[in-house]
């Protein structure tokens, strides 16, 4: 029944994920973001090295001799950088303090019990935090006197590792587990703990803390009950035996990254919802659909015992996941909507800005080997007097899809049913077509493939969007292209973006690559950083990217090792202008087994929040487990597993971040 078993006897869910993401699905004859960096540099550059892919790309200089560069110190990142590395704890930067402000099986809801992790129930984790955060957003408190120190912190829980969150359990969806340990109360917990947190938070005499008694105080999870809306609702593909109308759907699964709108919603993104589905795409009337989603992935037992996550059952309820969920924090009674209208993919980020003539655009990654770059422009205008008027906006709107040219030039493709191959003959007999299958239609259009599209956010400083691309290792040299410029690229890149005009609504953009990422020291690497990034500086696998209130970029990575890179994931800061442009500082370094979510900062910039993913994770010969974790962070008890948790990091004596 499950032919997708992870074969590897101690692979954990996020590693097994990992690897079927290393695969894609994209099966087009797309050009790939490798092919346009080839056609746009000779060979003969690109095998000269980091050097010559630096000088003819417009990658960040490094004709600077070394020994000069590593004297100049950059004024816009002063702080002093620490050692990469790993160890059981986490390390920031001198002069900083990090304090965990919540982790999981804290209290979220006034009502919720201590923390029992020999005796969990799903009724108390629906009470607590969740496991695995990932997206963080902070939205000022109303009135709030300081905005900076009082707000809302809203929080994705992505997923779920059973072999650290239960005694005795170990990694179950390989093929000699088949999921024989896992129980209904089990996968009750499991569902529990997915979704998000609503938190109040305050600021006290430079320290924060989570308010207990806060009205604003909610979970939400794989059962809270939701609306879906836009073009795609009610449509019959959309319809299950539990809901006949296709307008409403219980929970929203694998929510990674995110955005907060200037109306002060939350908008969560549903990722790999492919893996929570059981069974067989093989002879399904979507079949096609479904092989382009990598679905079913059968990672979860949940199929096992509950018929909706059965495809063969319920062939609909997949069709109801991969979506944008808004969330107003504000009314903890209010049902989450799932925006039909931003498409459906395995979202990671829907980070927005407020367009030159008050639209608002919405820019998001499409997180798998070969897949695309996405933008939304609304039909609407914000307005910022009138908060209601926006909370329907991202339900009309035209979704697009990027296309990198070879000359550095690029396009945005909009994805509209009726036009061009977006039509009933090739499968797309309406716009719910086109958005139910977003993949497909962006095929047809000719969007350029890309190295896993995570992070895509807007400089508000500067105009420029920012998109991490993590690694794909199953590109070859023949798909090399300019936007994607390396073969086995285990290390990643980030491309920048510069909107024609400065305007974000508009068809043509100009893109270089900013970084690409690993050990430019060593030459058959191909990285690239600027001549003063230190041996601690360089980074690999960017995930998260934040912009700072001053305009600076940070980087959080997921995917470093001890084994892979020779050091653990966290948070580089990186000069995207001036004379140190691609200049790399480590900041902040996670504890073993763990990747650095978020980050985000606070308005006034005297705040970086962070989310520390899986710690206790371990690699492919140790996966770690509940019993035997790589860490007990953050409380290292010998009763306590290690815990996913959010870490608040200040200057001592105050002040910004990094300055």
């Amino acid at each position: 029944m499950n032919d997708q078993f992870s074969s590897t006897p101690n692979l954990t869910r996020a590693q097994a994920a990992e690897a079927a993401e290393d695969i894609g699905s994209n099966v087009s004859t797309n050009a790939t973001i490798g092919d346009v960096i080839a056609t746009r540099l000779a060979r003969r550059d690109v095998l000269r090295g980091a050097l010559g892919v630096a000088a003819l790309a417009g990658i960040a200089p490094l004709a600077l001799d070394r020994a000069l560069a590593q004297a100049v110190s950059s004024p816009r990142l002063p702080f002093k950088e620490i050692a990469a590395g790993s160890s059981e704890q986490h390390l920031v930067a001198d002069g900083y303090d990090a304090d965990v402000l919540i982790r999981w099986g804290d209290a979220v809801l006034r009502d919720a019990p201590a923390f029992d992790p020999m005796n969990q129930t799903a009724t108390a984790q629906q009470r607590q935090f969740g496991y695995n955060n990932d997206y963080l957003g902070y939205i000022p408190m109303r009135g709030a006197a300081d905005p900076s120190s009082h707000g809302l912190l809203v929080v994705n829980h992505e997923y779920t590792n059973e072999e650290l969150m239960f005694p005795g359990i170990g990694v179950q969806e390989t093929k000699a587990a088949a999921f024989a340990k896992m129980t209904p109360e089990l996968v009750a917990i499991e569902k529990a703990a997915h979704g998000g947190s609503v938190l109040e938070i305050k600021r006290e005499a430079g320290k924060w803390r989570v308010e207990g008694a806060s009205t604003f105080a909610r979970r939400i999870d794989a059962e809270t009950p939701m609306t879906i809306t836009g073009p795609a609702s009610g449509h019959p593909r959309l319809r299950t035996k539990a809901d006949p109308e296709g307008r409403s759907v219980r929970g929203m699964l694998n929510n990674c990254a995110g955005g907060v709108t200037p109306w002060g919603t939350w908008l969560s993104c549903e990722e790999n919802f492919n893996g929570y589905f059981w069974g067989s795409a093989n002879g399904l009337p979507e079949e096609k659909q479904l092989k382009r989603y990598g679905a079913p992935a059968n990672q979860y037992a949940w199929g096992k015992f509950e018929e909706r996550f059965e495809l063969a059952k319920e062939p609909n309820e997949i069709n109801r996941f991969g979506w944008v969920v808004e969330i107003d924090p504000f009314d903890p009674a209010s049902a989450p909507k799932k925006r039909t209208a931003l498409g459906r993919m395995k979202h990671e980020g829907a980070e927005g800005i407020v367009n030159s003539d008050g639209r608002y655009v919405v820019y998001m990654g499409d997180d798998e080997r070969f897949d695309y770059v996405y933008k939304f422009v609304s039909e609407g205008r914000f307005d910022p007097a009138n908060r209601a008027a926006n909370m329907d906006l991202l339900d009309r709107g035209t979704l697009y899809v990027a296309r990198y040219n070879a000359d550095g030039s690029g396009e945005w493709m909009a994805l509209v049913h009726g036009q061009g191959p977006l039509i009933a003959a090739n499968g797309f007999a309406s716009q719910a077509d086109v958005l139910i299958d977003t993949r497909l239609a962006a095929d047809a259009l000719g969007a350029t493939k890309m190295d896993r599209p995570e992070d895509v956010e807007a400089n508000p400083k500067t105009g420029k969007v920012y998109v991490a691309l993590t690694n794909n290792s199953r590109r070859t040299e023949a798909q090399i292209d300019k936007a994607n410029p390396r073969a086995n690229n285990r290390f990643g890149h980030i491309i920048e973006m510069a909107p024609e005009g400065s305007d974000h609504s508009a068809l043509r953009f100009k893109w270089e690559v900013l970084v690409t990422c690993g050990d430019h020291t060593v030459t058959t690497t191909g990285a690239s950083f600027h001549a003063g990034t230190t041996k601690d500086g360089w980074f690999g696998m960017p995930d998260n990217v934040a912009v700072d209130p001053d305009g600076r970029l940070w980087v959080a990575t997921d995917g470093n090792s001890p084994k892979a890179t020779g050091r653990n994931d966290g948070i580089w800061a990186l000069e995207t202008e001036g004379p140190m442009r691609g200049q790399s500082k480590h900041f902040y370094r996670t504890p073993n087994g763990a990747e650095a979510c978020g980050p985000l900062f606070t308005p006034d910039g005297q705040t970086m929040f962070v989310a520390i993913q899986h710690p206790g994770e371990g690699d492919d010969d140790n996966a770690g487990t509940f019993e035997a974790p790589t860490t007990r962070w953050p409380d290292f008890k010998p009763d306590m597993p290690p815990r996913p948790a959010i870490v608040a990091i200040t200057k001592r004596g105050g002040g910004k971040i990094g300055a």
